[in-house]
């Protein structure tokens, strides 16, 4: 099992070779199309979760756009993804994230709540498709933050300090 703030034990790639032989290659297909593609371009008619999960990546992403589009006095709808699906849940999220002081604080909590979306797409889900598809999402995401732990701050420090 995974938890968030944990460094996995196996990574996506591994993960991924070791689902070969052991699943259909059209749903190894769409596991590598979730990890490595953007969620609007992905074909999710073929699987409920996975349609869930892009629905509610693209809303947070929506929102997102929204607040900053407020905050640039821009229209936000050239830059809005469809389905713009209209959630109190997820523009509470994104909004409570946007206000924060701290972009490491503001992307930690928006990976929270990735995290805790996926925790309840994976709920009922034992040995399943579904739940190799939140695993490797949740995989996805804490690669991102040992990516981040271990960057060279103080070089992206001079180097942000210089653009």
């Amino acid at each position: 099992m995974l938890n968030f703030w944990s460094k996995p034990l196996i990574g996506l790639e591994e993960f991924l070779q070791k689902c070969k032989g052991l699943v259909p290659d059209k749903e190894i297909g769409l596991l590598y199309s979730v990890c490595y593609e953007p969620p609007n371009l992905l074909n999710v008619s073929s699987n409920e979760t996975l349609e869930k999960w892009v629905n509610f990546e693209t809303g947070l992403r929506n929102e997102l756009v929204k607040a900053r589009a407020r905050r640039k006095k821009t229209d936000p709808q050239k830059f809005i993804r469809l389905p713009d699906l209209q959630d109190a849940q997820i523009s509470h999220v994104a909004m409570a994230s946007y206000r924060m002081q701290s972009l490491f604080e503001a992307e930690k909590s928006l990976d929270q709540e990735r995290w805790n979306y996926l925790e309840h797409l994976s709920t009922n889900h034992f040995f399943d498709f579904d739940f190799l598809l939140t695993y490797a999402l949740k995989l996805k995401i804490l690669e991102r933050w040992d990516r981040i732990q271990k960057a060279d701050k103080e070089s992206l420090f001079s180097q942000t300090l210089l653009n």
